[in-house]
């Protein structure tokens, strides 16, 4: 009876274990919110420095007064039908304090047979978050439609 006992107990341990561990360890991870800005509503520094970016394919974040702004770009492309979207942003921050943005989005290019401006584009996206400093690093996970 003792027996049985304790291996009840034993495995109660372990799967209190395997819930609240990896809930301690994952303690960092978050969605972050964030808005999708409008091109009158970009900041005019932002503007200014983007320019430099837009030739390549990025997750960039950075911060004007005490706002935090994240920017993905696809590049240079050599007709219009592209586009990306910011799907989530995840900021995740490890025991060290080491924080990582994780900004998942979504690329969409023409089809085939569609009607597309003929000139070089570079599609990028825009966001306003709710972070208060930027990441130490930053991410990009990209789902092509």
């Amino acid at each position: 009876m003792k027996r049985a006992i304790v291996i009840i107990g034993i495995i109660g341990i372990i799967i209190s274990g395997m819930i609240f561990i990896p809930k301690y360890l994952n303690e960092g991870d978050k969605r972050v919110k964030f808005k999708v800005l409008k091109s009158d509503e970009v900041p005019q520094k932002l503007e200014d420095i983007l320019p430099k970016y837009l030739v390549q394919e990025k997750a960039l974040s950075c911060k004007i007064g005490d706002e935090v702004y994240v920017v993905v770009t696809r590049g240079e492309k050599m007709s219009g039908g592209y586009s990306v979207f910011i799907d989530r942003i995840e900021k995740i921050t490890d025991r060290k304090g080491t924080s990582e943005l994780i900004v998942y989005a979504k690329y969409v290019d023409p089809k085939p047979d569609e009607m597309v401006t003929q000139c070089i584009t570079y599609p990028f996206i825009v966001v306003k978050t709710n972070m208060d400093d930027i990441p130490d690093s930053i991410k990009l996970e990209v789902e092509r439609e």
